[in-house]
């Protein structure tokens, strides 16, 4: 296996982290990966990597990006005014399952976290997907809160 390099996405990842998010049961019912791909998509990632407190991230290998995940990092007057990381959108492309490569994105961001200097590092994680609940258990995340959604 070569090596996999994570780095900040680009542009020209957009189409690949979309195909991600909509390969499993949830995001087939949310997301549209096209062809052709809707410029909704392209707005979303440019908003994104014009603010400093977004990192999207892209896990490359042999030219292919076969993961994603995405980090917000969120100030706070609680714990005497301090940084948390907020994990969302942890994908890795069929083909790169199983090989440890999620394990590799989370810790990339916990690092990613510390440099910014967080004093936590938080995830959701949609209620039905219970494997993925155990695999951030196994990674040291504990499930301390309960969480509340509401559409607009």
């Amino acid at each position: 296996m070569t090596e996999t390099t994570i780095r900040r996405a680009t542009e020209a990842d957009v189409a690949a982290i979309v195909a991600m998010l909509a390969d499993d049961p949830l995001g087939a019912t949310r997301e549209q990966p096209g062809p052709p791909l809707p410029e909704a998509y392209l707005d979303a990632f440019r908003r994104i990597d014009a603010d400093p407190n977004q990192l999207l991230a892209a896990a490359e290998r042999d030219g292919a990006v076969i993961g994603t995940l995405q980090i917000t990092f969120l100030a706070s007057l609680s714990r005497l005014g301090a940084t948390r990381g907020q994990i969302e959108a942890v994908r890795v492309a069929a083909p790169a399952r199983g090989t440890g490569l999620g394990g590799t994105l989370i810790d990339w961001a916990v690092e990613q976290c510390r440099e910014r200097g967080c004093v936590m590092v938080q995830l959701t994680s949609d209620a039905s997907r219970n494997e993925a609940h155990r695999f951030y258990e196994r990674l040291g995340f504990t499930a301390s809160h309960v969480g509340f959604k509401r559409r607009l």
